[in-house]
């Protein structure tokens, strides 16, 4: 039951060494800022299919948060790398 689960992990963790090399080589700044975003969103989900894994629901209220923070972090980076300044006075 466990196996379908894993081998789904070790699929997730190959696209995000693949998202990865477009974050790093990636044409423009938007663009590695959607690559980041989208790494971070393949955590999340690595998380929740790891806390299943490992039987851990703790790994949810983690992925949650991360999230979060992850959502508030690009929009941060958006804002900054548009405007060049992220509170205008």
């Amino acid at each position: 039951m466990i196996a379908p689960f894993v081998v789904i992990g070790i699929l997730i963790a190959c696209t995000i060494l693949a998202c990865s090399y477009r974050a790093m080589i990636g044409p423009g700044t938007f663009n590695r800022i959607v690559a980041a975003n989208v790494i971070a969103t393949k955590a999340i989900v690595l998380l929740v299919v790891a806390g299943f894994i490992f039987e851990r629901p703790q790994f949810v209220d983690i992925a949650i948060m991360y999230a979060v923070i992850s959502f508030i972090g690009t929009l941060i980076i958006a804002k900054y790398a548009e405007r060049g300044e992220v509170c205008s006075p």
